[in-house]
Protein backbone atom coordinates (compact mmCIF):
# COMPACT_ATOMS: atom_id res chain seq x y z
CA UNK A 1 0.00 0.00 0.00
CA UNK A 2 0.96 3.50 -0.66
CA UNK A 3 2.61 5.65 1.93
CA UNK A 4 -0.43 7.39 4.37
CA UNK A 5 2.30 9.76 6.12
CA UNK A 6 -0.03 12.60 6.16
CA UNK A 7 -3.27 10.54 6.28
CA UNK A 8 -4.31 11.81 10.23
CA UNK A 9 -3.46 15.41 9.01
CA UNK A 10 -5.68 15.52 6.35
CA UNK A 11 -8.79 13.80 8.57
CA UNK A 12 -8.05 16.47 10.81
CA UNK A 13 -7.85 19.55 7.91
CA UNK A 14 -11.38 20.88 8.32
CA UNK A 15 -13.30 23.65 6.83
CA UNK A 16 -16.81 24.92 5.81
CA UNK A 17 -16.90 22.76 2.69
CA UNK A 18 -18.67 19.44 2.74
CA UNK A 19 -17.05 18.67 -0.57
CA UNK A 20 -13.54 20.06 -2.34
CA UNK A 21 -13.70 19.66 -6.22
CA UNK A 22 -10.50 19.52 -7.79
CA UNK A 23 -9.61 20.72 -11.53
CA UNK A 24 -6.73 19.68 -12.82
CA UNK A 25 -6.67 22.08 -16.37
CA UNK A 26 -4.39 23.39 -19.09
CA UNK A 27 -5.74 25.30 -22.41
CA UNK A 28 -9.03 24.12 -21.74
CA UNK A 29 -11.07 27.75 -21.98
CA UNK A 30 -13.21 25.91 -24.61
CA UNK A 31 -13.96 23.23 -22.00
CA UNK A 32 -13.75 24.83 -18.50
CA UNK A 33 -17.10 26.43 -18.80
CA UNK A 34 -19.63 24.23 -19.00
CA UNK A 35 -17.63 22.19 -16.84
CA UNK A 36 -18.37 25.13 -14.02
CA UNK A 37 -22.02 25.33 -14.98
CA UNK A 38 -22.36 21.93 -14.66
CA UNK A 39 -21.14 22.31 -11.30
CA UNK A 40 -23.63 25.26 -10.30
CA UNK A 41 -26.37 23.14 -11.85
CA UNK A 42 -26.18 21.05 -8.81
CA UNK A 43 -28.73 19.96 -6.53
CA UNK A 44 -29.38 21.16 -2.75
CA UNK A 45 -27.84 17.75 -1.84
CA UNK A 46 -24.25 19.01 -2.38
CA UNK A 47 -23.86 20.87 0.29
CA UNK A 48 -21.54 23.31 0.96
CA UNK A 49 -18.99 22.72 -1.98
CA UNK A 50 -15.10 24.57 -2.84
CA UNK A 51 -13.86 23.99 -6.26
CA UNK A 52 -10.87 24.36 -6.62
CA UNK A 53 -8.78 25.32 -10.06
CA UNK A 54 -5.60 24.59 -10.99
CA UNK A 55 -4.48 26.15 -14.12
CA UNK A 56 -1.23 24.46 -14.72
CA UNK A 57 1.04 26.48 -17.55
CA UNK A 58 -2.12 27.61 -19.70
CA UNK A 59 -1.21 29.33 -22.70
CA UNK A 60 -4.58 30.35 -22.97
CA UNK A 61 -7.35 32.44 -21.25
CA UNK A 62 -9.21 29.14 -19.04
CA UNK A 63 -8.36 31.15 -16.17
CA UNK A 64 -10.16 34.00 -17.09
CA UNK A 65 -12.98 31.78 -18.21
CA UNK A 66 -12.97 30.63 -14.93
CA UNK A 67 -12.86 33.55 -12.91
CA UNK A 68 -15.76 34.84 -14.85
CA UNK A 69 -18.33 32.09 -13.01
CA UNK A 70 -17.08 33.33 -9.51
CA UNK A 71 -19.88 35.59 -9.03
CA UNK A 72 -22.16 32.83 -9.66
CA UNK A 73 -20.47 30.84 -7.39
CA UNK A 74 -20.21 33.61 -4.77
CA UNK A 75 -23.66 33.42 -5.11
CA UNK A 76 -24.45 30.52 -4.15
CA UNK A 77 -22.58 30.42 -1.00
CA UNK A 78 -19.91 28.36 -2.80
CA UNK A 79 -16.24 29.49 -3.37
CA UNK A 80 -14.17 28.99 -7.27
CA UNK A 81 -10.05 28.96 -6.29
CA UNK A 82 -8.42 29.62 -9.21
CA UNK A 83 -4.27 28.51 -8.34
CA UNK A 84 -1.88 29.69 -11.14
CA UNK A 85 0.57 26.71 -11.38
CA UNK A 86 3.33 28.29 -13.78
CA UNK A 87 4.65 24.39 -13.80
CA UNK A 88 3.39 22.15 -16.55
CA UNK A 89 2.08 18.86 -15.82
CA UNK A 90 -1.61 17.01 -14.36
CA UNK A 91 -0.29 15.63 -11.52
CA UNK A 92 1.79 19.08 -10.16
CA UNK A 93 -1.12 20.72 -10.96
CA UNK A 94 -3.11 18.27 -8.92
CA UNK A 95 -1.25 17.98 -5.66
CA UNK A 96 -1.46 21.68 -5.80
CA UNK A 97 -5.20 21.57 -5.60
CA UNK A 98 -5.32 19.06 -3.33
CA UNK A 99 -2.89 20.71 -0.67
CA UNK A 100 -5.18 23.12 0.19
CA UNK A 101 -8.56 21.38 -0.58
CA UNK A 102 -10.73 21.45 3.24
CA UNK A 103 -13.45 19.00 2.35
CA UNK A 104 -14.53 16.54 3.90
CA UNK A 105 -14.80 14.51 0.73
CA UNK A 106 -12.62 15.15 -2.58
CA UNK A 107 -14.17 15.33 -5.51
CA UNK A 108 -11.07 15.01 -8.80
CA UNK A 109 -13.02 16.29 -11.83
CA UNK A 110 -11.35 17.01 -15.83
CA UNK A 111 -12.22 19.78 -16.88
CA UNK A 112 -13.91 18.41 -20.06
CA UNK A 113 -16.35 16.54 -18.03
CA UNK A 114 -20.08 17.51 -17.43
CA UNK A 115 -21.98 16.33 -14.52
CA UNK A 116 -25.80 15.91 -14.00
CA UNK A 117 -27.52 17.64 -11.56
CA UNK A 118 -27.86 14.60 -8.89
CA UNK A 119 -24.22 13.33 -8.43
CA UNK A 120 -22.48 15.55 -6.31
CA UNK A 121 -25.47 14.88 -3.82
CA UNK A 122 -25.17 11.12 -4.05
CA UNK A 123 -21.22 11.62 -4.02
CA UNK A 124 -21.73 12.83 -0.70
CA UNK A 125 -23.93 10.67 0.51
CA UNK A 126 -21.99 7.61 -0.28
CA UNK A 127 -18.57 9.41 1.09
CA UNK A 128 -20.17 10.21 4.61
CA UNK A 129 -18.76 7.25 6.43
CA UNK A 130 -15.79 6.43 8.86
CA UNK A 131 -14.51 3.68 6.56
CA UNK A 132 -12.22 4.13 3.60
CA UNK A 133 -14.74 5.19 0.14
CA UNK A 134 -13.35 5.79 -3.62
CA UNK A 135 -16.72 6.73 -5.64
CA UNK A 136 -17.67 8.01 -8.95
CA UNK A 137 -20.68 8.24 -11.01
CA UNK A 138 -22.08 6.34 -14.16
CA UNK A 139 -19.81 7.16 -16.94
CA UNK A 140 -21.43 8.05 -20.35
CA UNK A 141 -19.49 8.87 -23.08
CA UNK A 142 -20.35 12.47 -25.04
CA UNK A 143 -21.60 12.14 -28.43
CA UNK A 144 -18.74 12.02 -30.57
CA UNK A 145 -18.35 13.91 -33.75
CA UNK A 146 -16.57 11.64 -35.99
CA UNK A 147 -17.44 8.63 -37.19
CA UNK A 148 -14.23 6.18 -36.29
CA UNK A 149 -14.51 7.83 -32.51
CA UNK A 150 -18.58 6.94 -32.46
CA UNK A 151 -17.59 2.99 -33.09
CA UNK A 152 -15.20 2.85 -31.11
CA UNK A 153 -17.00 4.29 -28.23
CA UNK A 154 -19.85 2.19 -28.77
CA UNK A 155 -17.68 -0.88 -28.61
CA UNK A 156 -15.58 0.12 -25.99
CA UNK A 157 -18.45 0.69 -23.51
CA UNK A 158 -19.71 -2.50 -24.02
CA UNK A 159 -16.61 -4.03 -23.01
CA UNK A 160 -16.47 -6.00 -19.66
CA UNK A 161 -14.09 -3.64 -17.95
CA UNK A 162 -16.76 -0.77 -18.27
CA UNK A 163 -19.90 -2.50 -17.65
CA UNK A 164 -18.14 -4.01 -14.84
CA UNK A 165 -19.03 0.10 -13.16
CA UNK A 166 -16.57 2.23 -10.90
CA UNK A 167 -13.96 2.78 -14.22
CA UNK A 168 -13.69 6.53 -12.86
CA UNK A 169 -12.56 7.70 -16.15
CA UNK A 170 -12.55 11.31 -15.92
CA UNK A 171 -14.11 11.82 -12.37
CA UNK A 172 -13.66 10.00 -8.96
CA UNK A 173 -14.32 10.93 -5.20
CA UNK A 174 -12.64 9.85 -2.27
CA UNK A 175 -13.69 10.49 1.46
CA UNK A 176 -10.95 12.19 3.74
CA UNK A 177 -9.74 8.58 5.59
CA UNK A 178 -10.03 7.32 1.88
CA UNK A 179 -8.04 9.87 1.08
CA UNK A 180 -5.29 8.93 3.66
CA UNK A 181 -4.15 5.62 1.37
CA UNK A 182 -1.82 7.93 -0.24
CA UNK A 183 1.06 11.09 0.46
CA UNK A 184 1.42 13.32 -2.86
CA UNK A 185 -0.10 12.01 -5.81
CA UNK A 186 2.98 10.31 -7.48
CA UNK A 187 4.81 11.56 -10.84
CA UNK A 188 3.05 8.58 -12.93
CA UNK A 189 0.86 8.37 -16.26
CA UNK A 190 -2.66 7.32 -15.07
CA UNK A 191 -3.89 9.33 -11.66
CA UNK A 192 -6.91 7.68 -11.52
CA UNK A 193 -5.80 4.08 -12.26
CA UNK A 194 -3.21 4.15 -9.40
CA UNK A 195 -5.98 6.11 -6.69
CA UNK A 196 -8.93 3.47 -7.69
CA UNK A 197 -6.30 0.37 -7.19
CA UNK A 198 -5.55 1.64 -3.90
CA UNK A 199 -8.99 0.45 -3.27
CA UNK A 200 -10.71 -3.13 -2.94
CA UNK A 201 -13.57 -3.79 -5.14
CA UNK A 202 -15.75 -3.61 -1.94
CA UNK A 203 -14.67 -0.18 -1.25
CA UNK A 204 -15.56 1.30 -5.05
CA UNK A 205 -19.26 2.91 -5.45
CA UNK A 206 -20.85 3.93 -8.45
CA UNK A 207 -23.71 6.11 -7.98
CA UNK A 208 -26.69 6.27 -10.37
CA UNK A 209 -26.18 9.82 -11.81
CA UNK A 210 -24.15 10.30 -14.84
CA UNK A 211 -21.38 12.21 -15.56
CA UNK A 212 -20.62 12.76 -19.60
CA UNK A 213 -17.13 12.21 -20.58
CA UNK A 214 -15.72 12.82 -23.90
CA UNK A 215 -13.50 10.68 -26.02
CA UNK A 216 -10.92 12.05 -28.23
CA UNK A 217 -11.96 12.37 -31.86
CA UNK A 218 -10.45 10.21 -34.84
CA UNK A 219 -8.17 7.13 -35.39
CA UNK A 220 -4.53 8.89 -34.74
CA UNK A 221 -5.92 10.92 -31.51
CA UNK A 222 -7.63 7.34 -30.66
CA UNK A 223 -4.40 5.56 -31.20
CA UNK A 224 -2.31 8.22 -29.19
CA UNK A 225 -4.44 8.26 -26.00
CA UNK A 226 -4.46 4.24 -26.19
CA UNK A 227 -0.70 3.98 -25.90
CA UNK A 228 -0.79 6.37 -23.30
CA UNK A 229 -3.52 4.46 -21.37
CA UNK A 230 -1.56 1.03 -21.64
CA UNK A 231 1.42 2.92 -20.53
CA UNK A 232 -0.12 4.21 -17.87
CA UNK A 233 -0.83 0.71 -16.92
CA UNK A 234 2.60 -1.04 -17.52
CA UNK A 235 3.85 1.49 -15.33
CA UNK A 236 1.51 0.74 -12.15
CA UNK A 237 2.30 -3.02 -12.74
CA UNK A 238 6.10 -2.14 -12.81
CA UNK A 239 6.03 0.32 -9.94
CA UNK A 240 3.46 -1.11 -7.68
CA UNK A 241 2.91 -4.58 -8.31
CA UNK A 242 0.33 -5.56 -5.49
CA UNK A 243 -2.23 -3.04 -6.84
CA UNK A 244 -3.44 -4.83 -9.72
CA UNK A 245 -4.87 -7.38 -7.46
CA UNK A 246 -7.57 -4.93 -6.64
CA UNK A 247 -9.00 -4.94 -9.85
CA UNK A 248 -11.66 -7.48 -9.50
CA UNK A 249 -13.03 -7.13 -12.94
CA UNK A 250 -13.25 -9.51 -15.56
CA UNK A 251 -10.97 -9.61 -18.47
CA UNK A 252 -11.79 -9.71 -21.93
CA UNK A 253 -12.41 -13.22 -22.80
CA UNK A 254 -12.85 -14.59 -26.74
CA UNK A 255 -16.18 -15.55 -26.31
CA UNK A 256 -16.52 -11.93 -24.75
CA UNK A 257 -15.26 -10.93 -27.91
CA UNK A 258 -17.06 -12.92 -30.19
CA UNK A 259 -20.51 -11.87 -28.65
CA UNK A 260 -19.50 -8.29 -29.44
CA UNK A 261 -18.78 -8.82 -33.00
CA UNK A 262 -21.86 -10.61 -33.77
CA UNK A 263 -23.28 -7.61 -32.35
CA UNK A 264 -21.48 -4.67 -33.73
CA UNK A 265 -18.75 -5.97 -36.39
CA UNK A 266 -18.16 -2.25 -37.98
CA UNK A 267 -17.47 -1.27 -34.38
CA UNK A 268 -15.66 -4.11 -33.32
CA UNK A 269 -13.25 -3.55 -36.61
CA UNK A 270 -12.94 0.19 -35.80
CA UNK A 271 -11.83 -0.75 -32.24
CA UNK A 272 -9.76 -3.79 -33.46
CA UNK A 273 -7.76 -0.92 -35.82
CA UNK A 274 -6.99 0.93 -33.04
CA UNK A 275 -5.87 -2.05 -30.91
CA UNK A 276 -3.19 -3.03 -33.52
CA UNK A 277 -1.83 0.32 -34.49
CA UNK A 278 -1.16 0.87 -30.63
CA UNK A 279 0.52 -2.50 -30.54
CA UNK A 280 3.07 -1.57 -33.82
CA UNK A 281 4.64 1.20 -31.98
CA UNK A 282 3.81 1.47 -28.38
CA UNK A 283 6.34 3.55 -26.96
CA UNK A 284 4.36 6.42 -25.76
CA UNK A 285 5.26 7.15 -22.15
CA UNK A 286 4.30 10.89 -21.74
CA UNK A 287 0.88 12.14 -20.49
CA UNK A 288 -1.42 12.95 -23.79
CA UNK A 289 -5.21 14.04 -24.32
CA UNK A 290 -5.09 13.83 -28.08
CA UNK A 291 -6.33 17.24 -28.44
Amino acid sequence: MAAQANGHDRDERGGNATLSVIIAARNEEGYIGECLQSLLDQDDSAGPVEVILAANACTDDTAGVAASYRPAFEARGWSLNILDVPEPGKVNALNAADSVATGRALIFLDADVRLDAEILGQLRQVLETGTPRYATGTLEVAPAKTWVTRHYARFWTQLPFVQGGTVGAGLFAVNRVGRGRWDTFPDIISDDTYVRLLFTPDERIEVPARYHWPMVEGFANLVKVRRRQDAGVREIHGLYPGLPANEGKPGVTRSDLLRLFVRMPVSFLVYTSVHIAVRLRSDNTGWSRGR
